[in-house]
């Protein structure tokens, strides 16, 4: 259990360590200026941890905070993900895909609309350089289609 190995997976983790800057390229959550901020930490060489500030369309500061990891024994990432505007804690269960630029994380939640209601989600990590990366969230309709309903960009600082 404490005799892990850095694989190519943790690594790809740690590209995301750092200072970044998020925009709203698309509009989809309708940030005011300034832009959100996201600091990461590794945690060791086998996590992230990262904690997001900014305000909350309408107002109101928020905060977020995201931890990321691989699991060797079950070749999948594995994390987590709050927010100071909800009280849902959701689990990660992913896979990177085989042009190693894009992460794809799953996650069970309340529906957006009718939170007595359980919805799956997917978050999208696409690395599109050492100092840009592109997130986007999606749910899954009732018609089995995946409905993009944010699409965000982080910019190194």
């Amino acid at each position: 259990m404490f005799d892990a190995t850095v694989t190519d997976e943790h690594r790809w983790l740690a590209q995301l360590a750092g200072d970044w800057i998020i925009d709203d390229p698309d509009g989809t959550m309708e940030h005011p200026s300034p832009p959100w901020r996201e600091h990461v930490d590794m945690v060791g060489e086998f996590w992230i941890a990262g904690v997001s500030t900014g305000e909350m369309p309408g107002g109101g500061a928020a905060e977020t905070r995201i931890t990321l990891g691989f699991d060797p024994a079950r070749g999948r990432f594995v994390g987590s993900f709050i927010g100071s505007m909800m009280t849902y804690l959701w689990i990660y269960d992913g896979e990177l895909d085989a042009g190693g630029t894009t992460l794809t994380l799953n996650a069970d939640g309340p529906d957006l609309t009718d939170p007595s209601r359980m919805r799956h989600y997917r978050d999208v990590i696409t690395i599109v350089s050492a100092d840009e990366r592109r997130f986007e969230g999606f749910f899954e309709a009732d018609d089995g289609s995946w409905q993009r309903m944010m699409s965000l960009r982080y910019r190194r600082a």
